[in-house]
């Protein structure tokens, strides 16, 4: 164990939780996020970080892209397709772990008009809505709608096989005791639950159970 390359994060609902660990002499650093897999994971459990991460490394690939994406040699169905092919995939890397709130679903659109907009030489000053810019495509916003199909066949595929039975066991389980003050937290499976319409976790386990049912729901999210 490398001792000087070692931290450890704390998640915990009281962020002023007091820790300390050591290893003989030295003590190790307590960090409030980490990077793991190319994804950012923080202590409080939130999918905040690794969005905004996500969306401005796309940026900076489109960026890279700029001549081929906004240049007018190509056609625009062609350029909208190399946009799909090497700049979506930037973006929802590791996007099935994330709990979207409102916030974050704006975030999302907003980057995903900022290409259309980049591509179709609209300037920053022109007074252009975005579904008028959508019409100019003939396409509706894809990115979010991408997020909750990957996310909702993530589940029907853990659900489906043995070999996650730890993650099922940790998704259907429940923690003892009484719940704190306040709001609750949008979670994981809320957002499943409120993209599907399926009200109770029970009735959206026992769907995804069934593989074409599932599919068909995935198909017909909005």
């Amino acid at each position: 164990m490398n001792v000087s390359k070692t931290k450890y994060m704390v998640v915990s609902k009281k962020p002023q939780l007091l820790s300390q660990i050591q290893i003989g002499h030295n003590t190790l650093e307590r960090v409030d996020k980490y990077k793991y897999l190319g994804s950012w994971l923080t202590d409080a459990w939130k999918s905040d970080t690794d969005i905004r991460v996500r969306i401005e490394i796309a940026r900076q690939s489109f960026m890279k892209m700029k001549k081929v994406l906004c240049g007018r040699q190509l056609s625009l169905k062609l350029r909208i397709r190399l946009l799909q092919c090497y700049i979506w995939p930037v973006v929802l890397y590791g996007c099935e772990a994330w709990t979207l709130v409102e916030d974050l679903r704006k975030k999302i659109d907003a980057f995903e008009m900022w290409t259309y907009r980049r591509m179709l030489h609209i300037s920053w000053t022109a007074k252009v809505s975005n579904a008028e810019v959508l019409a100019r495509l003939q396409k509706k916003t894809e990115l979010v709608k991408a997020i909750k199909q990957r996310k909702i066949s993530y589940l029907g595929h853990i659900l489906r096989h043995d070999r996650y039975r730890l993650l099922q066991i940790i998704m259907m389980g429940k923690i003892a005791g009484k719940r704190g003050v306040g709001r609750r937290k949008k979670s994981w499976l809320r957002n499943i639950r409120e993209w599907t319409g399926i009200k109770t976790v029970g009735e959206l386990f026992r769907l995804a159970m069934d593989k074409e049912k599932f599919k068909k729901l995935t198909a017909d999210l909005q």
